[in-house]
């Protein structure tokens, strides 16, 4: 591996087209446009909407090699040249995933240590026990919803509800707020109307933290206000967008992609008819092969320099492709089962504060779900099933199964189901009508995940 350098010449000429990573066809074969980046070399250039150019690194050394090196590569948005000049316009659908906000995300240095600090010790309190409580509880509410039927999209009414009513508890949001949250962060992940869904954003979570400032509760809304980092009320609401989007969107990915692999690849199917349900290894070859957000944690080089012979420009970006760099042919993975080697949660000084959390709330989702529904099955063939585009994302658009219809009875001691709960079952007007997101505004939420 070449180290970094400065260098004050231009490119060189006959640069190699930009790879899209925009629409349909991206979104249905990711991997083919991986392997012909890979052709070009370890960072390649792409085009993330339509005349949003970037650089993308596909290699899992050079991958590693930005995510570490702090001294060259800034997350600072501001440095985003395209973007100051007028090139990308403030509308562009990725600007709202990529523009400079004051939260961990996008700081640095010193700064950065500060405002992840307040994050991963409000995260810190979070009891498991009682966060288990929460998935299970909500998990029950939505599966007694849909259980009756006999069918249903596993990703609309259930991966996508289910981390917003655990998130809407976490943080202390009352009933109407989720709602309004929903919309704004599903406007941001799709970039439909993405300046006004931001405005939505901003305007609800300013709203939370002054409700907060009033009546805290046990909840990391308050813990983080209360924390000695002393957080504006701007940091307040940036903090909170970056934590509800990384928990919300990539969270609804890695249970829906998990449930489709336990669902599909023969390699379970034994385990799952034995009664030994393998989530765990399910979630490690998920987050080895299709990680919820594919391609992310942006970089800016704070200087021109040259990896291996590839040209970075000052403060021209660079994505991380996640998955490609975790399906990088020089790697040698022969187990992927308890291997933790991949960069689904990244790497360095970013890497994901919350990753036992996020493990624990899938795996509880997937469990279960299989545990209530043992019978459950693809309602459609495992290829007809379709992604959703995106550059950002690994997203499913919907996860039609079936499985027989059962009645709910009211949970009492005796009942086969565990009726232990850490905290108590969300009300009727928590989960939105029907049980599942309107397609109209909350199909997808916003997502970091491993790039902070």
């Amino acid at each position: 591996m070449t180290a970094a350098s400065p260098v004050p010449s231009a490119p060189p000429p006959g640069c190699p087209a930009h790879e899209s990573l925009h629409g349909p066809e991206f979104a249905a074969d990711p991997a083919a446009v991986y392997r012909r980046l890979r052709d070009v070399g370890p960072i390649a250039p792409v085009e993330l909407a339509p005349g949003v150019r970037a650089s993308l690194v596909v290699g899992y050394d050079a991958a590693l090699h930005v995510l570490r090196s702090t001294e060259t590569f800034s997350k600072d948005p501001r440095r985003w040249q395209d973007l100051a000049d007028g090139t990308v316009p403030l509308d562009s659908p990725v600007v709202p995933m990529m523009m400079y906000r004051p939260n961990a995300l996008w700081a640095d240095g010193a700064e950065h240590r500060r405002l992840r600090g307040a994050i991963t010790d409000s995260l810190a309190r979070v009891d498991p026990a009682t966060l288990r409580g929460y998935v299970e509880a909500s998990a029950d509410t939505l599966i007694d919803r849909i259980a009756p039927a006999g069918q249903a999209d596993l990703l609309g009414e259930y991966a996508q509800v289910l981390p917003l009513l655990v998130f809407n508890r976490l943080f202390g949001c009352p009933d109407d707020y989720g709602e309004r949250l929903v919309q704004g962060m599903s406007g941001i992940f799709d970039g439909v109307d993405a300046e006004k869904a931001n405005e939505l954003l901003a305007t609800t979570l300013l709203d939370l933290v002054t409700l907060k400032r009033r009546q805290p509760g046990p909840d990391v809304t308050s813990w983080l206000m209360d924390h000695p980092a002393g957080l504006t009320d701007e940091e307040m609401v940036h903090s909170l967008v970056l934590l509800m989007g990384a928990g919300t969107e990539p969270q609804q990915n890695l249970i829906a992609n998990s449930l489709r692999l336990l669902l599909s690849d023969d390699r379970f199917a034994g385990s799952l008819s034995g009664g030994s349900l393998p989530v765990e290894d399910a979630l490690d070859e998920v987050l080895w092969t299709d990680p919820p957000m594919a391609n992310y944690a942006v970089h800016y080089p704070i200087h021109d320099v040259v990896y291996e012979g590839v040209v970075l420009r000052a403060g021209h970006p660079l994505v991380v492709s996640l998955a490609a760099a975790n399906t990088d042919p020089s790697l040698t993975v022969d187990q992927r089962t308890g291997n933790r080697a991949h960069l689904a949660w990244s790497a360095g000084p970013h890497n994901c504060p919350a990753q036992s959390p996020a493990r624990l709330i899938a795996a509880v989702a997937v469990e279960k779900l299989l545990d209530r529904l043992p019978d459950v099955e693809l309602a459609v063939p495992v290829e007809e099933l379709t992604w959703r585009p995106g550059p950002f994302h690994r997203a499913l658009a919907a996860l039609p199964v079936r499985f027989p219809p059962s009645t709910v009875t009211p949970l009492t001691v005796g009942d086969e189901r565990p009726v232990e709960r850490s905290a108590p079952t969300p009300q009727p007007s928590e989960v939105p009508e029907g049980g599942r997101v309107p397609r109209g505004w909350a199909a997808r939420l916003p997502a970091w995940w491993r790039g902070e």
